[in-house]
């Protein structure tokens, strides 16, 4: 393996390696966050519409795993993408540009509620470095598609309809296993047996 395809590598698995270490932080805070910084963050922020509150309180650690998830899924399709073009493609750049922006959306939450965020930690350690480094390498590699105000806003959509995506998904999924628990022998309505119907009173 030479040293282009060394870089090659970096430049594009890296990204799935980057965002596994980021969403960690994530996924080891979140609950604990927001069930302790949330109702002190609503008596400081009066104006901000209070079903913004009520979802953040009601973050449930599963679904928030489980969305965590379906995202790698799509970074880790991005990453290979990547990695099959040299760098080249347009699913992998809007993938590390949005994912670079989500990381300065973390700071920019930080500083406006004046404390820690979930993802703040790594955004400035490993999200934004690796993002700027891999674009340069992509730049320095004559492959890197131009920036633009425009690309700017697609990253970011990019970036949060995969988000609320990963989350339907989620939902989708613990709805469907609640389901299949409620509908297990031992749970819910009791087991009848194979075979079993509703008792029927007897005809008069």
């Amino acid at each position: 393996m030479n040293a282009s395809q060394i870089s090659r590598g970096a430049v594009t698995v890296g990204l799935l390696a980057a965002w596994a270490v980021h969403d960690l932080e994530e996924v080891a805070t979140m609950a604990r966050w927001s069930r302790t910084r949330v109702p002190a963050l609503r008596e400081r922020h009066p104006r901000v519409p209070d079903r913004v509150w009520r979802r953040l309180e009601a973050v449930d650690g599963r679904e928030f795993a489980t969305a965590v998830g379906v995202m790698g899924i799509v970074v880790a399709a991005a990453a290979a993408d990547g990695y099959r073009t040299g760098g080249r493609s347009a699913f992998y750049q809007a993938s590390l540009n949005g994912f670079g922006l989500h990381g300065l959306v973390h700071l920019a939450q930080a500083a406006a509620t004046r404390g820690y965020t979930p993802g703040v930690v790594t955004s400035p350690l490993v999200v934004v470095p690796f993002t700027l480094w891999a674009r340069g390498r992509l730049r320095h590699a004559g492959v890197l598609r131009p920036a633009r105000a425009r690309d700017a806003v697609t990253g970011l959509a990019f970036a949060g309809a995969a988000t609320a995506a990963a989350h339907a998904v989620s939902r989708r999924i613990l709805r469907r296993a609640s389901a299949r628990g409620h509908a297990a022998p031992g749970r819910g309505a009791p087991f009848q047996g194979i075979g079993s119907y509703p008792r029927r009173e007897p005809a008069r």
